[in-house]
C-alpha cells in the first residue's frame, strides 16, 4: 500500500460503493449518517483507499480513534497476539492480566498524586454514565452539572449532558432529571458579552451565582466538562477557567469530572488535555483512541470515589475486553517508543501557523483555535456580526472530498472545519492536506 494519498481517480462515489450503498440503503439504519459516500477497502497511517480505488488523506481520524494513524503496526501485532490466546472471558467471571496492567497504567497516567482506581467500559458514553452513576453514589446527591456546547454522547444520560438539539437530542425526550447547564468558555462567542482576560473569567465564576440562584451546592453530585469541547466546535477555555472552577466545587463539596474521550491520548501534545489547564479532576473519562481503533472506555479517579460503587453495581459484560486491553498497552508503548507527545506538538504548530495564515487571507474564517493537533476555523459570513455560515463549511468540506481529503464539520451552529489529522502525519502529506482546504476555501470565498 502506498504511503502518499493521490487525488480520487474517479467521480464520488465510484461504482463499487454505489453498489454497496444501495446494500446499506436496504439494511442499514436511516439513523445512522455518513459524511463522504464511499466504503473503506484499506488504510494505513494518514491514508484511507476506497473499494474503487480512490485515495483520501485522512484528517478525521475516525472522529479522533486513530490518534497515532490508521492500522499502527505495534497495535495491529498486540491485536493478533491476544487473540491467539483468548478472546473473551468476561472480566467479571474470570480476570485476565491485560485489565489490571491497563487500569494500573491509566492510574498513573492520569492528573493527580492521590490514589487512584480505574473501571473499564466499552463507549465514551458508557464511561460518562457511569461517572454519574458513581458521582451520585459517592455524595449522596442527585444533580449534575453540564456546559452548553457539550456533547457527552448519544445514552440517555450522555444525551441529556450534550447540548446540541439537532441532530442529537430532537424528538427523543424525555430527559434524565437532574441535569443543569452553565454558559461555557466560547470566548469567541461570550454569552456574557465580554472580553478575555478583562472579564476576570466570569463564564467560570458564573458556577457560583448559579448555586445561589437556580441550584443549590447541597444538591449537586458533580459537574462534568471537555477541557477542550469537541462537538462543541473545539472550544478552548482561556488559562485560568478550569483552576477557578475546580476552586469552587471543591468550596461546594462538588466533584469535577472531566470528558478527555475526544482530547485524551496525546491529541492536544500532552497524554491528556488536563494537563495544559493544571488541573486535578475527581474523574476522568477517556474513550476512542486509548484503544487505537478497536473499542474500549476509561473511567479513572480518586480512589474513594471510584470505591463508592460495591461489587457488581457498575461493570458490563464487554467492558475491558482483553483484545482491547492489548490495543491499549500497545498504544502505551508506541507513545513512548515514537515520542508521539512531540510529533503532536510538531503537528499542531505546523497547522495551526498555516490555519493562522489563512485567516489572515480569507474573511470567510471568523476565528482559528485549537490546541495541539486539534485545530479549527469557524466561518462566519461576515466577521463584524459574527453570524454563522455553515452552507459555506458544508461547501468547503464538500470540496475537499472531491479533492481527495475527507474532513468533517463541528459547531452548535455546524459552521465550523475541525481538523483530527494523525497526530504523527508524514509532513508531506500533512501540507498536501492543508493545501486541499486552503484550495477549498479560497474557491468558497471566490464563489468558483
Amino acid at each position: 500500500m502506498r504511503e502518499q494519498a493521490n487525488k480520487p481517480v474517479s467521480h464520488l462515489p465510484g461504482p463499487k460503493s454505489q453498489e454497496l450503498m444501495k446494500l446499506r440503503d436496504q439494511n442499514v439504519a436511516r439513523g445512522i449518517s455518513y459524511v463522504l459516500p464511499i466504503f473503506v477497502r484499506e488504510a494505513r497511517g494518514a491514508v484511507v483507499i476506497d473499494v474503487d480505488g480512490n485515495e483520501f488523506i485522512d484528517f478525521t481520524t475516525g472522529i479522533g480513534v486513530v490518534n497515532f494513524g490508521h492500522n499502527h503496526p505495534v497495535v495491529v501485532d498486540a491485536i493478533k497476539k491476544q487473540a491467539d490466546q483468548y478472546l473473551h472471558t468476561c472480566f467479571m467471571v474470570t480476570m485476565y492480566e491485560p485489565y489490571v496492567q491497563l487500569a494500573a497504567k491509566l492510574n498513573i497516567m492520569t492528573p493527580g498524586s492521590f490514589p487512584k482506581k480505574t473501571a473499564l467500559f466499552n463507549s465514551g458514553a458508557e464511561a460518562v454514565e457511569n461517572a454519574v452513576k458513581i458521582s451520585r453514589r459517592f455524595s449522596k446527591k442527585t444533580a449534575i452539572i453540564a456546559l452548553e456546547c457539550a456533547f457527552h454522547g448519544r445514552t440517555l444520560m450522555a444525551m441529556t449532558l450534550t447540548s446540541k438539539i439537532k441532530p442529537y437530542k430532537y424528538g427523543f425526550g424525555p430527559f434524565a432529571a437532574d441535569v443543569y447547564k452553565i454558559p461555557t468558555a466560547y470566548c469567541y462567542r461570550c454569552r456574557f458579552g465580554l472580553n478575555y482576560p478583562s472579564c476576570d473569567l466570569h463564564c467560570a465564576r458564573y458556577l457560583e451565582q448559579f448555586l445561589a440562584f437556580e441550584c443549590s451546592s447541597e444538591n449537586v453530585a458533580a459537574v462534568i466538562a471537555e477541557p477542550v469541547q469537541g462537538e462543541g466546535g473545539f472550544i478552548v477555555p482561556p488559562p485560568g477557567y478550569f483552576k477557578v472552577l475546580h476552586e469552587i466545587c471543591k468550596k461546594n463539596d462538588i466533584l469535577l469530572i472531566l470528558d478527555e474521550i475526544q482530547f485524551g491520548f496525546y491529541r492536544t501534545g500532552e497524554s491528556l488535555a488536563s494537563y495544559h489547564f493544571q488541573v486535578e479532576p475527581d474523574l476522568i473519562t477517556m474513550a476512542k483512541s486509548l484503544a487505537g481503533g478497536v473499542p474500549l472506555s476509561a473511567l479513572t479517579g480518586r480512589a474513594e470515589v471510584i470505591d463508592a460503587a460495591g461489587p457488581g453495581e457498575i461493570g458490563g459484560t464487554y467492558g475491558g475486553n482483553p483484545i482491547s486491553c492489548a490495543a491499549a498497552l500497545a498504544v502505551f508503548e508506541v507513545a513512548e517508543k515514537e515520542q508521539i507527545a512531540l510529533k503532536a506538538k510538531e503537528t499542531g504548530s505546523i497547522t495551526g501557523e498555516r490555519l493562522a495564515d489563512m485567516k489572515e487571507k480569507y474573511t470567510l474564517i471568523g476565528e482559528h483555535r485549537g490546541l495541539g493537533a486539534m485545530q479549527a476555523i469557524e466561518l462566519v459570513k461576515d466577521r463584524q456580526s459574527k453570524e454563522p455560515a455553515p452552507e459555506a463549511a458544508r461547501a468547503i468540506v464538500k470540496r475537499c472530498h472531491d479533492r481527495g481529503l475527507i474532513i468533517i464539520t463541528a459547531g452548535i451552529f455546524g459552521n465550523v472545519v475541525r481538523l483530527l489529522m494523525p497526530v504523527n502525519i508524514p509532513q508531506d502529506q500533512l501540507y498536501r492536506g492543508l493545501d486541499i482546504l486552503e484550495e477549498a476555501i479560497a474557491a468558497e470565498q471566490g464563489g468558483i
